[in-house]
């Protein structure tokens, strides 16, 4: 009802002027107070709700946001992400939505402090940013309460920080997860590969730290007797020489048949294993790029665990609007489904479905 309703017939129901009531909407001055109640009682029994967005493109503003997240390859799991963020900027053109985005290196704190400082430089409405060590993003968001700026956080979920919002996966729900699948069809082994790339020793991802995490409670309580043996792949190192570590880890492991990674990056041991001939050995991994894709339809992939990326870059920024440009309360915590692809199902996965 109330969509329906003009202001000339709120005027008249109140019994006051039209531009009385405008003056009410807007909170604008030279409103008596009696003329104000008037009008207050009578949107309150009609359960009036403005349009927010007539409302929003009469102010005939601009919106800029950024977006901070890790630099990567070309066909990455990050690249549908910024897809899905550019779509959603589009989809609001009328809007006068921009984005910018900015790139840090994940494995350097540094770059993260200095493309930060950067994104707020450029004086943004809103912030979309995939977090860093705790310490180091806790700097940046701190500035971002100081000046009022909301910001998302993707991926990695840092509560204590305060966002507007999150969105991802539960990363330890995820890894316990990939762990009863896996073991559905390694329950008869001995011993279990879990590829890792590092940085001086150490995952960059908290995402990843917490995927494994879940993954080794489920191990931990259910095959306690099954080793699980790392493989370090260490980043910016060439092929060649991820080639001489993965022939030296399977000589020494004949017997091994499962592996597991918890990034994007499954097909550097699914490309290794075709080009090697090791028909019985799999990896299982996340992320639909086609690398993997490629992997798993010719069988050196055996499961891999889609996080729909375009759908968490579309959706951060569409939160953002919904929270800065039409004022809306939006979800604090958006939980991505953990969806299982295989062989079978892969080519019905829709990667832009929203």
């Amino acid at each position: 009802m109330s969509n329906k309703i003009r202001i000339k017939d709120i005027a008249q129901m109140a019994g006051v002027s039209v531009g009385t009531v405008d003056r009410v909407l807007h909170n604008r001055p030279n409103t008596s107070k009696t003329a104000t109640e008037k009008v207050k009682k009578v949107l309150e029994q009609i359960n009036y709700q403005p349009n927010m967005y007539a409302s929003a493109l009469a102010h005939n503003r601009s919106y800029r946001f950024c977006l901070l997240i890790p630099r990567h390859e070309s066909e990455a799991y990050w690249d549908e992400i910024e897809e899905g963020a550019m779509r959603a900027s589009d989809v609001r053109r009328d809007f006068h939505v921009t984005i910018e985005t900015f790139f840090y290196d994940r494995s350097e704190t540094t770059s993260f402090d200095q493309q930060s400082q950067a994104c707020l430089g450029t004086q943004p409405d809103g912030v979309v940013l995939v977090p860093s060590a705790l310490e180091a993003t806790r700097k940046f968001t701190d500035q971002l309460h100081q000046s009022a700026i909301p910001f998302v956080m993707l991926d990695s979920f840092m509560p204590d920080l305060h966002p507007l919002s999150f969105y991802g996966q539960d990363s330890f729900a995820s890894g316990y997860f990939a762990a009863k699948m896996l073991m559905m069809i390694a329950g008869g082994e001995t011993e279990i590969m879990l590829m890792k790339q590092t940085k001086d020793g150490k995952v960059v991802s908290k995402q990843q730290d917490n995927r494994e995490t879940g993954f080794r409670h489920y191990m931990h309580d259910h095959f306690p007797h099954i080793d699980i043996i790392e493989v370090h792949l260490p980043l910016e190192t060439s092929r060649q020489k991820y080639t001489i570590i993965l022939e030296d880890f399977f000589n020494t492991h004949p017997q091994l048949h499962h592996c597991i990674t918890f990034n994007s990056k499954a097909h550097l041991v699914g490309e290794f294993l075709l080009h090697t001939n090791r028909r019985d050995i799999q990896i299982m991994g996340y992320d639909m790029v086609e690398k993997n894709a490629t992997c798993l339809k010719q069988g050196s992939i055996s499961f891999l665990i889609a996080q729909h990326a375009y759908m968490q870059g579309y959706a951060c920024i569409d939160t953002l609007f919904q929270a800065i440009v039409l004022k809306k309360k939006v979800e604090p915590v958006n939980y991505m489904p953990i969806e299982l692809l295989t062989k079978e199902n892969v080519d019905f996965y829709r990667r832009t479905q929203l």
